[in-house]
């Protein structure tokens, strides 16, 4: 069994920076992908950002060139950096895994494990 604690969010105003930390504990797969999805109310929820245990990277074009994804293997711990934000991030980010490749960010399944989330909320 994996356990996921998210960190990290919080209130920013628009073009501020927030980084997420997702760490993973319990059985750790020796191949893994970890990511972020987040989901605003009233929206469906959204695949942000993936990365492969070998370190290749997905990341959602809605966020691309403002977040990045990168992980500490030593702490199994991922983290999304965001910069730029704008209102429209203001979301509930969740941190997920699983043992199968990413497939992009999760595009083909459902992960096995989830994070309980971390709200973000990015002020105009």
């Amino acid at each position: 069994q994996v356990q996921l604690v998210e960190s990290g969010g919080g209130s920013v105003q628009a073009g501020g920076s927030l980084r997420l930390s997702c760490a993973a504990f319990g059985y750790i797969y020796s191949s893994y992908c970890m990511g972020w999805f987040r989901q605003a109310p009233g929206k469906e929820r959204e695949g942000v950002a993936a990365i492969e245990s070998d370190g290749s990277t997905s990341v959602a074009d809605s966020v691309k060139g403002r977040f990045t994804i990168s992980h500490d293997h030593a702490k199994n711990t991922v983290y999304l950096q965001m910069d730029s934000l704008k209102p429209e991030d203001t979301a509930m980010y969740y941190c997920a895994a699983d043992y199968r490749h990413c497939s992009g960010v999760f595009s083909e399944y459902e992960p096995n494990y989830w994070g309980q989330g971390t709200q973000v909320t990015v002020s105009s």
